[in-house]
């Protein structure tokens, strides 16, 4: 995370089909259509610098177009291939904020900050989305996400110039960056300065909303007054100045220790700060690395750590970490246990005492369900591992320092359980943080350690660090 002086907009890219879109005269000219090849190079014209040729269009060499891929696929992490390959062609699609990801590419040519700490703002017209009193709290709360960890004051100021000027507006709205009607540009927001400094528009064309509809006012101005005072935009997926617009729930959000450390950058720690407790995320390599939950998903593996999960597919090189709740609004933002069953081709997903069932990415109709729908005792708050065993269609629960037996086609617990993990696992420990099986056999994730247990031979066969789930 760095300052930066770049106006910000958030754009919600078209949906298309996924298909590997050749970049020279030598692939298949029948495996893309033009448009989608032209809204690839409007992408990174205006996010990566691509230029014009002296002709004025937009079609570049097969060379630039590469360059500007690698620099794009390196910024998000994927694999850097300089090809506009299906996973790459996916992210380009979409919401984001439309500031460029390259630091060296400005609409500003200096970095900027504010030299003052006493900041005005003021809300120059309302959505009719949201009633104004909702506006002008969305708005409060999104300087106070900043305020709490600087020195910054916002005072709200209702007539005159404020350093921020805040407004909805349609097309062109005077400052010749011109919004495009639904679906299209969200907002933007200029870096600190005189004029149009540090003024936020946003697009009345969008559906503004206090929740996961439409557009949440809240998150899509606490990210664009980050550009008002100086934020670029940080390659950390969980970080609130992250390109991609995300929906991270509506009530308890506490700011990103990636996007603390670049504001305080620019403005020092403020005296007192009612949050903390910044979360992090989570880095799959971290030797200390320990685990939620694991299941496959139709083949996919998805990997739960806090707040976000890995998707590892066999056709990618590389994990990619997102937030559930991008996925999943109104599921919890972290998961306690998860498990596949292949024959209904459901995921259950659990926490606390509640469990989901998705179908695919969908959360079934009826859910979330309570854990003594299960079968479990009321006295069980929690699960801590589950995991399906398809040789005999049992499911194993752990909570705590025991273990549970769950018939899948009876829908009833076994009998005799719960029993002591370590009397019929010795070896793994007195608890069980993540499982999934895969082969004939089990792997148990305890701390920063995994353990692969053979089902049949019902011993331990290899002790491993639990990162090397990710070839770490």
């Amino acid at each position: 995370m760095h300052p930066t002086s770049a106006a910000s907009f958030f754009l919600l890219l078209g949906l298309s089909g996924c298909f590997k879109l050749p970049l020279s005269d030598e692939d298949d000219s029948d495996e893309f259509k033009k448009e989608d090849f032209a809204f690839a190079e409007r992408y990174l014209k205006t996010h990566y610098n691509l230029k014009s040729n002296p002709s004025g269009l937009l079609k570049k060499s097969a060379d630039s177009m590469a360059s500007k891929l690698r620099e794009m696929q390196a910024f998000f992490g994927l694999e850097v291939t300089g090809k506009l390959d299906e996973e790459t062609f996916e992210l380009m699609q979409e919401p984001r904020c439309g500031v460029p990801d390259v630091g060296e590419y400005n609409f500003f040519p200096r970095k900027l900050k504010w030299s003052q700490n006493n900041l005005t703002y003021r809300i120059v017209n309302y959505t009719p989305d949201l009633p104004k009193a909702e506006v002008d709290k969305a708005f409060k709360k999104a300087f106070k996400v900043w305020s709490d960890v600087t020195p910054l004051n916002f005072t709200r100021i209702r007539s005159g110039t404020a350093d921020i000027m805040i407004s909805f507006g349609r097309r062109e709205h005077g400052d010749f960056y011109p919004f495009d009607g639904p679906s299209g540009l969200l907002a933007h927001a200029f870096p600190p300065g005189p004029k149009v400094g540090g003024d936020a528009h946003f697009d009345e064309d969008e559906l503004w909303s206090t929740d996961a509809k439409g557009y949440n006012l809240f998150l899509v101005a606490a990210h664009e007054f980050g550009h008002s005072l100086g934020l670029e935009h940080s390659r950390d997926p969980g970080a609130l100045m992250y390109p991609v617009y995300t929906y991270t729930g509506n009530t308890g959000f506490v700011l990103p220790d990636d996007d603390v450390q670049g504001i305080q950058t620019l403005y020092g720690k403020g005296e007192y700060d009612p949050h903390p407790d910044h979360p992090k995320t989570p880095e799959k390599c971290d030797k200390n690395l320990t685990l939620d939950a694991i299941t496959d998903l139709r083949g996919e593996t998805m990997i739960f750590k806090d707040r976000f999960f890995w998707r590892l597919h066999p056709q990618m090189v590389e994990a990619e970490l997102v937030q559930i709740k991008s996925f999943w609004p109104e599921m919890p933002a972290k998961i306690d246990a998860a498990y596949e069953h292949p024959t209904n081709d459901h995921v259950l997903l659990f926490r606390g005492k509640k469990f989901w069932a998705l179908k695919g990415y969908d959360i079934v109709e009826g859910y979330p369900k309570k854990l003594y729908e299960l079968g479990f005792p009321r006295s069980v708050k929690t699960i801590d591992a589950a995991v399906h065993i398809s040789d005999t269609g049992k499911t194993l629960f752990f909570t705590g320092e025991t273990y549970w037996s769950y018939d899948e086609q009876n829908q009833v617990m076994d009998k005799g359980y719960p029993r002591i993990i370590e009397e019929d696992f010795p070896g793994i420990g007195n608890r069980v943080d993540a499982a999934y099986q895969k082969n004939g056999y089990i792997y148990f994730f305890n701390g920063p350690l995994q353990f692969e247990y053979s089902i049949w031979s019902e011993r331990i066969l290899r002790v491993l660090n639990t990162n090397s789930i990710f070839f770490c």
